[in-house]
């Protein structure tokens, strides 16, 4: 009997070594995948703060650089001022000064002619007295040009404000702060046809929102570029190549402040869905550049506008933009199809749902009683789709008809669920719109 149970014993304990093998496997793996999240944090860390001592010396070299350059701009001003009252006050002292030495040497040049008269020979005296006399009234000896006294000349000094350092002083020692944590925070980023849906949330509560903003930029370029500024806390970045990493980051501004907060930490996001384009060369329609946005031109002939391929998938939020109107008609229509048919006047038909642009809902064709708000400039009407089961439940969904889809139309302020019962299982479907008047532009996304 034990040299039976010893096998058994021996396979038990070999497959507790293998459970225990594994579980230490996943143990270490475990371990170095915390180890990697340890180093990311120590890397950021770091990193925001070898960033954070470069802007804070870049900062304050500007402004000190910037200080002494208005300094040095004031005080060539001051002597400057100084220069021009110095020129203008000296000026009529030389004046003066040019007056009064020419008075001298016509006074030394009298004295000498009256001194000589006075020696001359008596026969001459006469002649050289008379002529002096007469020259001596001539120069009005009584007449003497006034020089300014000491208090009516400018006596320049200079009044410096002793209290200017003290109030610097102040506001550098409250210039600039170091935050640790950004208020706000990336939350999620979903993948959209041709874009990414960015959201975010505060995380600092004592932190009172004016603004958000932002930012996005390709993983191997250096700049980032504005994407949105305003009050929503999520938003749609479109036009972004698929397959490809980007950079998105957020900061908001407080409520009064005019600066913008610490970035948050950037996270990489991506799309692998191409992006909805209208299908080009359709009779009545002009495409934008990108494809996604049509306008009904005034062409008296026009079907349904298609698009390129059937790039809309359940689960995502297909999104009509209306940036023009024209004249309602309720054979307008705005949605979704199973089928591209050439011939159709409109997606009023079988196998689509959509909404008119009076507001008036149609499912294979057949207006439903329930209605949305009418259509105009600015309006967005949103499609969500689910795949749903029907009784009794089947496990193969391409069971004729056992497929049906649960439709959410949304338009203004409210929305429409129904369920869209088909006959065949669908994956992806095409959607179109088509307009009967002119003037129409819708940006679909």
């Amino acid at each position: 009997v034990k040299g039976k149970r010893r096998p058994l014993c021996s396979e038990t304990l070999l497959q507790e070594a293998k459970e225990n093998i594994e579980a230490a496997q996943n143990y270490r793996a475990e371990l170095q995948q915390r180890l990697h999240g340890l180093n990311q944090a120590r890397k950021q860390v770091r990193g925001s703060a070898t960033q954070t001592r470069e802007a804070l010396r870049r900062h304050f070299q500007d402004l000190e650089a910037g200080v002494l350059r208005l300094l040095n701009e004031r005080l060539g001003a001051l002597l400057d001022e100084v220069d021009a009252i110095e020129q203008d006050s000296v000026r009529p002292l030389d004046d003066c000064q040019k007056l009064i030495e020419h008075g001298v040497s016509t006074a030394d040049e009298l004295l000498r002619e009256g001194e000589a008269a006075i020696r001359c020979n008596i026969g001459e005296k006469d002649d050289k007295l008379g002529s002096f006399t007469k020259k001596a009234l001539q120069i009005q000896l009584d007449s003497l040009p006034e020089v300014p006294a000491l208090v009516d000349v400018p006596c320049l000094s200079a009044q410096l404000d002793d209290s200017l350092l003290p109030s610097v002083s102040e506001r550098i020692a409250r210039h600039g702060s170091i935050a640790s944590h950004p208020p706000v925070q990336i939350e999620e980023l979903v993948e959209r046809p041709g874009g990414v849906l960015v959201r975010w949330c505060k995380v600092d509560e004592d932190f009172t929102v004016q603004d958000y903003r932002l930012q996005f930029r390709r993983s191997n370029a250096s700049q980032y570029e504005d994407a949105y500024i305003g009050k929503d806390s999520e938003f749609l970045v479109l036009h972004l190549d698929p397959h490809t990493d980007h950079l998105f980051r957020v900061c908001a501004r407080g409520d009064g402040r005019s600066e913008w907060s610490p970035w948050s930490v950037p996270q990489t996001g991506y799309t692998t869905l191409a992006p909805h384009e209208w299908c080009p060369g359709s009779d009545g329609y002009i495409l934008s550049s990108r494809r996604n946005m049509a306008m009904r031109n005034d062409s008296s002939t026009c079907g349904v506008l298609y698009s390129s391929a059937p790039t809309y998938f359940c689960g995502q939020t297909l999104t009509f933009k209306i940036l023009a109107a024209g004249q309602v008609d309720k054979r307008d229509s705005l949605g979704v199809c199973v089928e591209y048919t050439s011939s159709a006047e409109s997606l009023q038909k079988e196998k689509a749902v959509c909404i008119s642009t009076n507001g008036a809902v149609f499912v294979n064709g057949k207006e439903m009683t329930n209605q949305l708000p009418a259509i105009s400039v600015g309006s967005a009407v949103t499609f969500d789709m689910e795949v749903v089961s029907m009784f009794p439940v089947t496990n193969n969904i391409n069971d004729a008809g056992n497929f049906k889809l649960r439709v959410t139309i949304g338009s203004g302020n409210r929305e429409v669920v129904f369920d869209w019962l088909l006959d065949q299982a669908v994956d992806c479907l095409f959607f179109g719109c088509s307009f009967v008047h002119p003037g129409w532009k819708v940006l679909v996304f």
